[in-house]
């Protein structure tokens, strides 16, 4: 059998550009070689794309871009007929490159917000992970919320702000202060990784955190502080999805900040959670609920609280491409779920295929 070619995005214009690269490096080294010819497509941080024929490492250090001897410029083509990609053959020309299947390790903005998977939509290559629908869904922090309300699964008490509707912060200040209590934490809605994330402890420092927030998104999310455990469960699937066990972080600091997860050097992490089983399997229920409720595919990380006082579970978050660092928990938890992650990469491009051959 062929080895079937498939397109490794990576980088990005977001600010998760270097873990960006961190993930896809990681990704193929463990890609099967029997399986898959991998193609690396860049994309620059002022979004320029190229084709990259280097080694992984230059991508994890950043230094692809300056490899000048093996860029070629590379960009995926939306017509059909195609199939795949269109790179520059060095004589001011182009010629195309027919592709099996896609993985988007795009972290943020324009990777997993359903921009790029609307490319692959018209291009009809199957991607990686979830379609268009669910990952702007997932991506925005305050519509994830409205759907989680409207079915019952339990969250953080929140709110949602716009940015030309500081001019009502006094107000709505008073009003979280009552409902919400300190600490509050503060969010863009449309970041991942912990970007742009707040814990504010009074007034002044709200404020501040609206504007950090509104650096990265127009519109910010205010959450009630849980006081309790960060708990990580991996999705796998498509329409009969399966969770993993169910893995714990262990922030060193007040929260489990970008910082922390990716440049952390020895980030205290549990990929077997010591919990009750009754708590497992509530939080693997939750999880793949959710993961079916907001129509996502293939993969998410689903990201809980345990609640110190009263034992509760409360939905944090789902994240629709979930790094793939070697610290990374998605792999992580799947692989003590009896899935090694080279086995993992495979199954995420078989279902790709095969929800694609069912639209």
């Amino acid at each position: 059998m062929s080895k079937k070619k498939v397109a490794i995005i990576v980088g990005g214009v977001s600010s998760e550009h270097e873990v960006s690269l961190r993930s896809a490096a990681s990704v193929i080294r463990n890609l099967p070689a029997d399986d898959f010819e991998p193609i690396m497509l860049g994309i620059t941080k002022d979004g320029r794309w190229y084709q990259y024929i280097g080694t992984p490492e230059n991508i994890e250090n950043g230094s692809w871009i300056n490899d000048t001897k093996n860029l070629l410029p590379a960009f995926v083509s939306p017509d059909r007929a195609l199939h795949g990609i269109m790179r520059g053959t060095g004589d001011n020309d182009f010629e195309g490159q027919r592709i099996d299947a896609a993985f988007p390790v795009l972290h943020g903005k324009n990777g997993e917000d359903g921009t790029i998977q609307g490319l692959f939509e018209l291009a009809g290559i199957p991607y990686v992970g979830c379609p268009v629908l669910a990952s702007a869904v997932c991506m925005d922090k305050a519509v994830t919320n409205t759907i989680l309300d409207h079915h019952g699964i339990r969250h953080a008490p929140w709110d949602a702000i716009m940015k030309y509707e500081l001019g009502d912060f006094e107000a709505r200040a008073d009003r979280w202060e009552s409902e919400l209590g300190y600490p509050i934490f503060v969010k863009p809605a449309n970041a991942g990784s912990s970007v742009g994330i707040t814990k504010a402890p009074d007034r002044a420092a709200l404020r501040a955190a609206l504007d950090v927030a509104f650096e990265h998104d127009d519109k910010a999310v205010v959450e009630k502080c849980i006081n309790g455990r960060e708990l990580e469960c991996a999705v796998l699937g498509n329409l009969e999805p399966v969770a993993s066990v169910v893995g714990e972080i262990l922030p060193e600091r007040e929260f489990y900040d970008y910082d922390e997860k990716y440049n952390a050097t020895a980030i205290n992490t549990v990929t077997r959670a010591d919990i009750p089983p009754e708590k497992q399997a509530e939080i693997q229920k939750t999880a793949t609920e959710a993961f079916l409720l907001l129509g996502c595919r293939g993969m998410a990380r689903v990201d809980f609280f345990m609640e110190n006082d009263t034992g509760n579970i409360y939905l944090n978050e789902l994240n629709t491409i979930p790094g793939f660092t070697s610290i990374s928990m998605y792999a992580s938890m799947l692989e003590a779920s009896g899935i090694p992650y080279p086995e993992l990469l495979k199954h995420l491009f078989d279902l790709a295929i095969e929800r694609m051959s069912e639209a």
